[in-house]
């Protein structure tokens, strides 16, 4: 069985979407990200993917209204990620109600502080992203791609307590073209113990399928939600494992 969490991006405080992380490719599908969390509440979703563009491209927290409105609205649990660098980023999005925060660039620019977070909150709390091209890990809202292979990364953290891993291949990312199954197949069988979320590339439910037969047990689906490739009621039948 595979779960799907719901995706929001914003920029400018808006729900958009982008295009490999091209953020001149932005695609504004709605004006308020609280009511597109209240219909992903409505039809049974429980958790939300909540990204910071502004943020991951001014490397500090920006949009943390938008995580109060949605966690004071609505019983989603919340996962963020975007533009948290200091603890002061990371205190801003738990008091504002994100129950878990995304550590991406951080993770591989300052891995001590990664590590301290990791250890005060736990990996219940703290996830590791773990976004990638052409399989070196990119950083700084994907606008920087490093030399670190995406494997011994994730396993390094993995070793160190890591339980949740976000992983975006950015060749695919709002393409609905389909997901990087070999990659994540790749991570499932290299790395023990990981627990893998999809993201990237997902246009259709047979991508899910897909996913679903080589045992990653999430995937975060946003585009296909708004360009109306997957419905809403798809999502709640195969979060209950309907169609899955």
């Amino acid at each position: 069985m595979i779960t799907i969490i719901p995706a929001i991006d914003i920029i400018d405080g808006k729900c958009v979407r982008l295009s490999r992380g091209e953020y001149a490719s932005a695609k504004t599908y709605n004006e308020n990200p609280l009511d597109v969390a209240l219909a992903f509440a409505d039809a049974g979703c429980r958790r939300l993917h909540l990204v910071d563009l502004d943020g991951a491209k001014s490397k500090h927290i920006v949009n943390y209204r938008v995580i109060e409105a949605i966690a004071s609205r609505t019983d989603l649990v919340i996962d963020f990620g975007g533009g948290v660098k200091s603890d002061e980023d990371l205190r801003i999005a738990f008091e504002s109600g994100a129950q878990m925060v995304t550590g991406g660039s951080i993770a591989l620019t300052d891995p001590t502080t990664f590590r301290r977070w990791l250890s005060r909150y736990g990996g219940e709390r703290i996830i590791l992203g773990a976004d990638s091209k052409n399989g070196k890990i990119a950083i700084s809202g994907w606008t920087e791609q490093s030399d670190a292979d995406i494997v011994p990364f994730i396993n390094g953290y993995v070793n160190e307590g890591v339980r949740q891993v976000i992983s975006t291949d950015i060749n695919v990312d709002g393409m609905l073209t389909g997901p990087s199954t070999a990659l994540y197949k790749r991570i499932l069988d290299e790395v023990d113990g990981v627990h893998i979320i999809a993201s990237g590339g997902v246009g259709s439910i047979e991508h899910i399928v897909e996913l679903a037969q080589i045992n990653v047990p999430e995937v975060i689906v946003g585009k296909a939600i708004y360009e109306n490739k997957i419905s809403l009621n798809d999502i709640e039948r195969i979060n209950r494992g309907e169609l899955c």
